[in-house]
């Protein structure tokens, strides 16, 4: 067999060696990518209405961590129509919980976050945010995913449009007329197991119209 015949027989084992590896690597790796998991769908999917917390701190560096994911929230005109109050003593908690019936979740939550539409933000022309109670709803629902993947427990507990509501936090906290609640986070250490709930429904969805 002569130099050449050599060299080609052996860049065809070389060649075939390299084919083989290519085919066992694809079929192990292959199951990996097919179970690999998103990490925002997961926290998504995972996140959960908690109404029941231990008595673990809060820290404010952990709400200032959640504010700044309000605060990632699109904003219509980038008027970003907002405030964020927070409340971590516990005798002011305590007073929210006495003012919102549907809120007694407080008085076992180590702070809050009221999400708050500013009017006094005005565009170009001088004119307040319409779109302020959605900027404000999709903050929250930030805020919310937040806290679930820092291992926190959270829940959205309503204020506006509902006026008793309004004005009851409004007193409580001393807001000015232009900043107007939307609704009140109690934020804690979830206790207990809680589990998220499956709310996909087919029924819901339509193509291209009704």
């Amino acid at each position: 067999m002569n130099k050449y015949k050599i060299v080609s027989l052996v860049l065809a084992i070389a060649l075939i060696a390299a084919l083989v590896q290519l085919v066992y690597n694809t079929k192990v790796a292959a199951p990996v990518a097919d179970t690999s998991r998103n990490a925002v769908l997961e926290n998504i999917f995972a996140r959960k209405s908690v109404r029941s917390y231990t008595d673990q701190p809060v820290s404010r560096e952990q709400l200032d961590t959640l504010l700044r994911a309000a605060m990632a929230a699109p904003s219509g005109r980038d008027m970003r129509p907002w405030k964020f109050i927070i409340v971590d003593e516990q005798a002011l908690i305590d007073t929210l919980a006495v003012y919102l019936p549907k809120a007694k979740m407080l008085e076992e939550a180590q702070a809050a976050i009221v999400v708050c539409g500013d009017s006094s933000v005005v565009d170009s022309d001088g004119n307040p945010s319409r779109n302020w109670p959605f900027d404000c709803s999709a903050a929250t629902e930030n805020l919310l995913l937040a806290a679930e993947s820092m291992g926190l427990g959270a829940v959205w507990t309503g204020v506006y449009p509902y006026p008793e509501r309004v004005n009851a936090v409004k007193t409580a906290l001393n807001l000015p007329d232009y900043i107007v609640p939307l609704n009140v986070i109690p934020i804690g250490y979830p206790k207990g197991e809680q589990k998220a709930k499956d709310k996909y429904n087919a029924d819901n969805i339509h193509y291209n119209g009704w």
